[in-house]
């Protein structure tokens, strides 16, 4: 009877003890200044070199890329037509200027010209003017069947707007009243920024390998 009284004292001064250290509240640790008010903070000399060296390689570093900003020029050249031509410039470049970037565009580039007859009001209408068509020798034509275009007779499609003209001259001369416009569409295109030396003679158009069809302009630096 004995023993067992004994261990369920223990066992209950146990867990009174545990309860005690899990729960007591913990103690505030009084954090002490690290120098007595009015007095400096000790500064190890390594330390203070430390920091007046990476202040003063800061301050030459922003004081040098300023000046190296000053003398710049910077041009752009393009359009590129290709994304493919414009990273071969670009990385054909890089090592020879200050900096250098591109950026791309949206332009109105010429699909040729479209010789035609305006849209009749029927379909009956588009293949009357078709047969007389082919009975002056014009062989060269499409009835447009679907679309914004519907009923519109188309007389060609032609790169050069001479060659449209031409054919605008012959069919009307036959007695209609044919149309030409210019198609068009956006397609983007590919600038290059760089910044060089204003005393530089570089020529960009010696590392290019196809210059043809692009230019040079001069735009605010970057």
């Amino acid at each position: 009877m004995f023993p067992r009284v004994l261990f369920l004292l223990l066992l209950a001064l146990n867990i009174g003890g545990a309860c005690w250290i899990a729960f007591a509240p913990q103690a505030v640790e009084d954090v002490r200044p690290a120098s007595d008010p009015g007095v400096a903070e000790l500064v190890l000399l390594s330390e203070r070199d430390g920091l007046h060296t990476a202040a003063s390689k800061s301050a030459q570093s922003n004081e040098s890329g300023t000046r190296s900003n000053t003398g710049d020029v910077c041009h752009s050249i393009g359009p590129f037509q290709t994304q493919s031509d414009m990273r071969a410039t670009l990385n054909s470049l890089t090592p020879l200027v200050r900096r250098i970037q591109y950026r791309d565009e949206r332009a109105t580039q010429s699909r040729g010209y479209w010789v035609f007859l305006a849209a009749l009001n029927s379909r009956e209408e588009a293949l009357g003017v078709a047969r007389r068509l082919s009975a002056q020798g014009v062989r060269d034509y499409y009835v447009v069947t679907a679309g914004e275009q519907l009923n519109t007779i188309s007389l060609g499609l032609f790169r050069e707007k001479s060659n449209a003209e031409r054919r605008l001259a012959d069919i009307a001369a036959m007695g209609f009243e044919p149309q030409l416009i210019q198609r068009t569409e956006e397609l983007p295109v590919y600038w290059i920024d760089y910044a060089s030396d204003s005393a530089s003679t570089f020529d960009w158009r010696s590392h290019v390998a196809n210059a043809n069809g692009l230019e040079q302009r001069t735009v605010d630096c970057f």
